[in-house]
């Protein structure tokens, strides 16, 4: 691929796959930057769209400003650029003097070369798109070994059907919708736990049932940000302060999930009022996980593909990620070992059957959710169409909200629940259950 060789085939890869980015207006410092391409930004177009780019204090000493550049690549030019690589395209197909330099393909929309700079190194200039799909903005230099430093301002916006601007991508225009309709049904969960945990059953509820009434309130809060934070966006193109807030709520929502999960995978407070060393120490790190995770989030949320380590926190945020999913599942297990050790001498089997069964039934669910929102949702995100990527969001938030639901009304307080059987018949017919069934994982 003679004419895209300024864009290596990893770093093609990794823009297929890349995520859309949230905020579409965006000041950039570049300082002394000797790459030969660097990603802005990604962003899906209606018929009406626009990119706005404002550049000042360019400084690329000894080099030819025609070899500097930007330009849009949509997807669909991607695809058919790497098809054409595969059956040998020759660069001497492509006009200009340099046919094997990306600003001079003809798969790319080439915006403006620094030729058209100002002496100061200044440049201002807004350019429609008219032909629906979702493009990448991307800065090229095919002068090798050239140092460029510049402050770039960037826009991407379409015009709705009224005539106002849309800082949201194509498929992201759904999301602050399903973000407020998310927030709503929390609040009402969180109004009818509190009822359940604080006055029907208040002489029942346990510390966990109120640490599980934290964390629904936390979730609540980090979907009504992350509403407005997108409806800022939206609107403004800028977040307002409500990306603080986002990230804030996130991070105590993730710090809280894992840790209501490990919890009640130990089943601290409501079967036993303390925890053994072991399950402490995975609470000691997954906690501290979850922070490294969410700042990694927050790193790329926040910058974009256009710095140096962006792969690299990326990295970061899979690995630690794949981490806590792995370690919440450790008490589950132990809980599990333990109580079929317990129901062979202790000659109580209805209630550890019901145990087994219900934690048997939390680890297979816990292992669904975790596959589901880190797996297939990355899928949906990677596979869907631009025009539809808000149906990944929407189906994390149900899938979620189903996680919700199940641990909260398995694990919720009542006076006669799974672990209190006490008949002689199920007595009986939990002893034979126990012998039958070993309960491997």
């Amino acid at each position: 691929m003679a004419k895209l060789r300024s864009l290596p085939l990893p770093f093609l890869l990794l823009f297929v796959l890349l995520p859309f980015s949230r905020a579409e207006i965006k000041n950039l410092q570049i300082r002394s930057d000797t790459r030969s391409s660097i990603l802005f930004e990604k962003f899906g177009f209606n018929h009406r769209g626009t990119v706005s780019i404002a550049l000042s204090e360019a400084a690329f000493p000894s080099a030819d400003p025609s070899m500097l550049g930007f330009f849009l690549l949509s997807d669909e030019s991607l695809f058919q650029a790497i098809y054409e690589s595969q059956n040998n395209g020759s660069p001497e197909n492509y006009p200009g003097p340099n046919p094997s330099c990306v600003l001079n393909s003809p798969y790319v929309k080439l915006l403006f070369t620094f030729t058209e700079l100002s002496a100061a190194g200044t440049f201002n200039k807004s350019y429609p798109v008219t032909h629906p799909d979702e493009y990448s903005l991307f800065f090229a230099s095919c002068a090798p070994d050239t140092t460029i430093s510049m402050n770039v301002h960037t826009e991407m916006f379409n015009i709705d059907p009224d005539g106002t601007k849309n800082y949201l991508s194509v498929g992201q225009s759904a999301v602050p919708t399903i973000y407020t309709v998310s927030a709503i049904a929390y609040f009402v969960f969180l109004a009818a736990w509190l009822y359940l945990s604080l006055i029907q059953n208040r002489l029942t509820a346990h510390r966990i049932h109120h640490l599980m009434s934290g964390l629904l309130l936390v979730r609540s809060l980090y979907l009504l940000s992350a509403a407005e934070d997108q409806h800022y966006i939206r609107v403004t193109g800028l977040s307002h302060g409500w990306d603080v807030a986002f990230y804030l709520f996130q991070l105590l929502k993730g710090v809280l999930l894992f840790a209501v999960i490990v919890l009640i995978g130990t089943g601290w407070s409501f079967l036993k009022p303390f925890l053994q060393d072991k399950e402490k120490k995975v609470l000691m790190v997954v906690i501290p996980l979850q922070v490294v995770a969410n700042i990694a989030s927050a790193v790329i949320g926040e910058t974009g593909p256009f710095i140096m380590n962006y792969v690299t926190w990326n990295q970061i945020f899979l690995f630690v990620d794949v981490a806590c999913c792995c370690a919440v599942l450790f008490p589950i297990v132990w809980s599990i070992r333990t109580l079929r050790e317990t129901s062979k001498t202790d000659g109580k089997a209805a209630r550890n059957l019901a145990k087994l069964t219900l934690f048997r039934q939390f680890y297979m669910v816990v292992i669904g959710y975790l596959y589901f929102t880190r797996i297939i949702v990355y899928a949906l995100k990677t596979i869907a169409s631009y025009k539809y990527r808000w149906v990944s969001v929407a189906a994390e938030e149900a899938v979620t909200l189903a996680f919700y639901l199940y641990m909260f009304y398995m694990f919720r307080p009542v006076e006669r629940n799974q672990y209190f059987v006490l008949d002689e018949d199920e007595e009986e017919a939990a002893e034979l259950a126990l012998r039958e069934e070993e309960f491997e994982l």
